[in-house]
């Protein structure tokens, strides 16, 4: 069963952004980890436990992080954008703001960004342009470099832009998930749990983003980058030519790690292995908290 987690609401320009929260009994002292859901599902994507260990929401929690998983704009309580309004540029200025207020709230010195799809696009466009925010690193996964020409994420961006569209669950499974040996039935039946409506403009902007963003975005990142391509991911090209690729626009980027997540499929976190992305995450979280603290203490020296 899904775990319950407690909801949060931020408003930043008169937009209600609604979040679920989870973490430990005290706190840690640990970075705060914001996370964003891509397209077609709320934040409760953060709350599917693909694994028998749990969802991500609840290992970060088990291992000492809060977590705050953001309705971006448009999904769960969050108030939508008019269409011409709705931009990944948007979603970045609003999302930045409401990580910063929750940063306030739960009383966090510092924030780990995890985005997944669309998510991770929204993440880095905020790792990019948000130098009030108190970022240690951002973990991008299940979006690269290349999406392939005439695939799955290019039809459905081909749907009429202005709507806002239900997709049924067989096509959603389809797209998100890898072959059958790689996901429980448990972990399909509470993914359905997490599906909403989509925007269409989301669709159509998300595979001109690796063209029309990126290379604009990704010199600009100065915290440390992690990236995870689904190995059976049905919208991304995720060879190693094209991990090697997204890794190397990082250019001021302190280290990043980019990886192929074997045995997964688009919604990595939602398979059987998705629990081996979440401690690499958290692994990477205590990495940058390390490099963020001698950076501190560099400072102080000077």
């Amino acid at each position: 069963m899904a775990k319950q987690h407690d909801l949060l609401t931020f408003e930043v320009d008169g937009h209600k952004i609604t979040a679920l929260t989870a973490g430990p009994a005290e706190p840690s002292g640990k970075p705060l980890i914001a996370a964003l859901h891509g397209g077609t599902y709320t934040a409760q994507y953060f709350g599917v436990a693909g694994a028998p260990e749990g969802s991500f929401l609840d290992v970060a929690a088990a291992h000492g992080y809060q977590v705050v998983a953001f309705d971006r704009p448009g999904y769960g309580g969050s108030t939508p954008l008019a269409p011409k309004a709705n931009t990944f540029t948007r979603h970045a200025e609003l999302l930045s703001c409401a990580v910063a207020q929750a940063a306030t709230r739960l009383a966090a010195d510092s924030v780990f960004l995890v985005g997944h799809s669309i998510g991770g696009m929204i993440a880095l466009m905020i790792a990019a342009c948000a130098p009030g925010l108190p970022l240690i690193g951002v973990s991008a996964t299940g979006m690269g470099a290349v999406i392939p020409s005439g695939g799955a994420a290019e039809a459905l961006g081909s749907l009429p832009p202005d709507e806002t569209v239900d997709l049924p669950y067989q096509e959603r499974d389809r797209v998100m998930f890898g072959p059958a040996h790689t996901y429980r039935a448990e972990g399909v039946r509470q993914a359905h749990d997490s599906y909403a409506p989509v925007p269409v403009r989301e669709l159509v902007q998300a595979p001109a983003w690796p063209k029309e963003h990126l290379p604009a975005v990704a010199p600009r990142v100065r915290v440390p980058v992690h990236n995870a391509l689904a190995e059976f991911d049905a919208l991304w090209s995720s060879g190693a030519e094209d991990v090697a690729r997204f890794a190397a626009m990082f250019t001021a980027a302190p280290f990043v790690d980019a990886s192929v997540a074997r045995g997964t499929g688009h919604c990595i976190d939602h398979h059987t292995l998705g629990h081996a992305l979440h401690l690499r995450q958290l692994a990477f979280a205590e990495e940058c908290a390390y490099w963020a603290a001698t950076q501190q203490r560099a400072e102080n020296e000077k």
